[in-house]
Formats: structure tokens, C-alpha cells, sequence
């Protein structure tokens, strides 16, 4: 207890905790999607395979947060933008299981997501300005947050799908945690200030911005997020069209990959401070890639759904803040820049998930983990690039 209230006595951790609580939020909005796509393709009239266009419109909301968020983090007080962002995301995500429109469905999704682009950038840029070189741990913990928030969605709605319109509820209670957590960071004082250089001045973003080593994390968040919504958000679909899981089985499959996901972040912490990126993170996706192999080799089956479902979570938790950690060793991370890398974030979230929507819709839900495995490939080889350009040195 002692050494809880000595970490607590610091402003810059109890923000951190803040900030966490934001992050939960995020993994709770995002999962709920997943085994709820079939309860909203039902409320609005559409087909199955058109529910991939929430990821789509989702990301694209994403991008033109971020890119917002290059202009106001650098300007306006963090805890303001961040507060504001998911009061309004808060706010949409208590609309949408009522909506009876698809066309509007995707609208309040688009507005949804901008505020989400924002609350996104505007966290990790808090932690970084807050701890500096000692972020590590702090940013694992961030993302750890969200896999909580990913692993409580689905378990939720394990529970919620045997009552009518049960789904509903579970945006409900979403929104409802968002709006109390928005008005907490509006409250909260001292926003962080952009990292200085030992000049004085702020890092020179517009000469790090065209490094080819951001462009190399962009493509690496790229693939993760895209590989990583693509099969959390189709896991329920993919299992329940083959009949290998009936509705309540698959959402709790779902919430496992979360819950082993949220694990392996914890696990991640004390790693990270005891081992440098570039010796966890080829080791976690060799587990990605071994994975996806055995779903393309083996029959289906639900003890091997279980066991990929496992691993994959392991070792695909570290993937994100280790590679964005990996990438801030040579590059001094303010909002424009941090917007540069995170636009890989976004694109792969909006058109990998998107994708195999459609690709479901022309052969049946077999492509999928073809496709996490191309996506766990080619994060592979942007990893081995960003090792490369890291050696290189430190850029101011």
C-alpha cells in the first residue's frame, strides 16, 4: 500500500492512470463492434458483408482525427481536446444500437471515430511528454488498457445476447462510462507540453517527418492494426458461419483472445523495462506467424481456435508500443510527427478489416486468417527495416 500511494503522490502518474481510463474506453467502443455486427446489420436493414464499411468509415474518422490532432495537441491544452473527444464519442456510441438507418449508422460512425483519432493521438502524446525517455512501461500500460476494455466488451455482450435486443445494452453501458470518464479529464490540470530539444526548442518535426524510418513505423502500425482489428472484429463471424460456435460460444472466444491479449500486455511491462524492443518483439511474431499457420493447415476445430486464439493474443500484445517505442529511440516525437506514424494506424485499421468484408461476402469466411498471416508477414519484414534504420543512430 505504501508504494501505491508513493506512486500516486506524483501528478504525472495519477495523469497516466487518467489516461488509462480513457484507453479502456477505446477497447470497449472498438470490440463492441465484432459480435455485434450481425445485430446491427439486422437493425439497419443490410447485408452482413456491408458491415465491414463500420471499419472503413470507423478508420477514415480515425485519419482525420489524427491529422486534427497535429494541429491542436501543439497548441491547445491536451486534457481539454482529449476531454471534448470522448465526450463526443461517448455521446454517438449511446445512438447507435438504435439507429434504423445504415447510411446514418456510418455517419455517426465517421463523427465518432474523428473524436476517437483525437483521444488516440492525444494519449500517447500525453504519456511521452509526461515520462520522456522512461515512457516504456507507461505506454505498454496504455495499451494494456485497451485490451482490458477489448476483453470486457465481448464478455459482456456473452451475457447481454441472451436477452432481447440484449446488444443494446452494451452500447449503452459504453457510452454511459465514456461521458463519466470525458468529464474527468476536463477537470484534470497541468496538461503536458511538447518534449523540448537541448536547444530549448521543440523537435524539428518536418525534418524527422521525411526519415525514412517514419514512414517504415507508419507501414509496421500499418499492418499490426490492420492484422489485429481484422481478427478481433471477424472472429465471431468467421467461427459462427462455420458452425464451429454457436452465438454465446463465439462472443466468449472473442472476449479469450481479448483476455490473453490484455495478459500478455500486463506480462509486457516488466519486460520492457528489463529488455529492448528488438529482443521481444521478433520473438512475438514469430508466435503471430506460427499462429496463423496452424488455422491454415489444420481442420477447425474448437480446441484449435482456442489454442491460435491464445497465442495470437500473447503474442500480439507487445506488437504496438514496443514498435512505436522501437521507432521513438531515433526520432524526438512531437504531435506532427506522432500523426505521421499513426496514419499507418489508421489506414490499416480502416482498410484491412474492410477488406475482408468484402471478402467474405464473394467466398465465405475461410480467407480470413489467409490474411491476418499476409498481414503478420509483411509487419515481420517492416520490423526488420525499422531495426535497420535504428542503428543508424538517434535524429534530432
Amino acid at each position: 500500500m505504501n508504494r501505491i500511494s508513493e506512486f500516486l503522490k506524483k501528478e504525472a502518474n495519477r495523469h497516466s492512470i487518467h489516461y488509462y481510463l480513457v484507453f479502456v474506453y477505446l477497447g470497449l467502443s472498438l470490440s463492441v463492434y465484432g459480435p455485434t455486427l450481425p445485430n446491427l446489420a439486422g437493425q439497419t436493414g443490410s447485408r452482413l458483408g456491408q458491415m465491414g464499411a463500420i471499419f472503413l468509415v470507423g478508420s477514415a474518422g480515425f485519419v482525420l482525427g489524427n491529422l486534427l490532432g497535429a494541429r491542436l495537441f501543439d497548441r491547445l491544452k491536451g486534457h481539454m481536446v482529449i476531454g471534448g473527444a470522448l465526450l463526443v464519442s461517448a455521446a454517438l456510441t449511446l445512438l447507435l444500437p438504435i439507429v434504423p438507418a445504415f447510411w446514418l449508422l456510418m455517419a455517426l460512425i465517421l463523427v465518432k471515430g474523428i473524436g476517437e483519432g483525437l483521444f488516440i493521438t492525444g494519449g500517447n502524446l500525453m504519456l511521452v511528454w509526461t515520462h520522456g525517455e522512461e515512457v516504456g512501461p507507461f505506454l505498454i500500460g496504455l495499451h494494456f488498457s485497451s485490451g482490458l476494455g477489448g476483453f470486457l466488451a465481448p464478455f459482456m455482450i456473452g451475457g447481454l445476447i441472451l436477452f432481447p435486443n440484449g446488444y443494446q445494452w452494451a452500447y449503452w453501458i459504453v457510452g454511459v462510462y465514456g461521458l463519466l470518464v470525458g468529464l474527468k479529464i476536463l477537470l484534470l490540470p497541468h496538461s503536458p507540453s511538447p518534449l523540448r530539444s537541448e536547444s530549448g526548442q521543440a523537435g524539428d518535426a518536418r525534418s524527422a517527418a521525411i526519415s525514412p524510418l517514419v514512414l517504415v513505423a507508419a507501414f509496421y502500425l500499418f499492418f499490426y492494426v490492420g492484422t489485429e482489428r481484422t481478427f478481433s472484429s471477424w472472429l465471431y463471424t468467421v467461427v459462427t458461419t462455420l458452425k464451429i460456435f454457436g452465438p454465446q460460444g463465439a462472443a466468449y472466444l472473442t472476449s479469450g483472445f481479448w483476455f490473453f491479449f490484455t495478459f500478455g500486455r500486463l506480462m509486457s511491462i516488466p519486460l520492457a523495462a528489463r529488455f529492448r524492443p528488438q529482443q521481444v518483439l521478433p520473438v512475438a511474431l514469430t508466435g503471430c506467424v506460427a499462429s496463423m499457420c496452424l488455422a491454415m493447415l489444420l481442420p477447425p476445430s474448437s480446441l484449435l481456435l482456442w489454442l491460435l486464439t491464445i497465442v495470437f493474443g500473447l503474442c500480439m500484445a507487445p506488437l504496438w508500443p514496443m514498435g512505436f517505442t522501437l521507432a521513438g529511440q531515433s526520432i524526438k516525437l512531437t504531435a506532427r510527427l506522432s500523426t505521421i506514424i499513426m496514419l499507418g494506424d489508421n489506414f490499416g485499421g480502416m482498410l484491412l478489416p474492410w477488406a475482408v468484408g468484402q471478402v467474405i461476402d464473394l467466398t465465405g469466411p475461410q480467407m480470413v486468417f489467409s490474411i491476418v498471416f499476409g498481414g503478420v508477414a509483411l509487419m515481420f519484414a517492416t520490423y526488420g527495416l525499422m531495426v535497420t534504420l535504428n542503428r543508424r543512430g538517434p535524429l534530432a
